[in-house]
């Protein structure tokens, strides 16, 4: 599902404009992206949460030339499905 098929889903179930879903849907988005880099949890409970992970700097080979070279340590999104998500995708089947 894209971004615009998304839009026209919420903007339909919620009897609203597509433009007010549009910037509902930016809100979103934008809150847990701000929370994310403050290093903040998001919880939505039944659906998931978004996590900041710590990835550690390692070796690594570059697979073009074979060289080693020095991957940096970085910090990564990470998303936990809830329990109901993956109880209505297991019974999607």
């Amino acid at each position: 599902m894209s971004r615009d098929e998304l839009v026209k889903k919420i903007a339909a179930s919620a009897g609203i404009s597509q433009k007010v879903a549009s910037a509902a849907l930016n809100a979103v988005l934008e809150c847990i992206t701000e929370s994310l880099k403050k290093g903040d949890k998001v919880s939505l409970v039944g659906f998931g949460s978004f996590s900041v992970a710590h990835r550690k700097a390692r070796n690594g080979i570059n697979p073009k030339t074979k060289k080693p070279l020095k991957i940096p340590a970085r910090n990564v999104p990470v998303f936990k499905a809830g329990k109901n998500l993956k109880e209505a995708v297991k019974k999607a089947k």
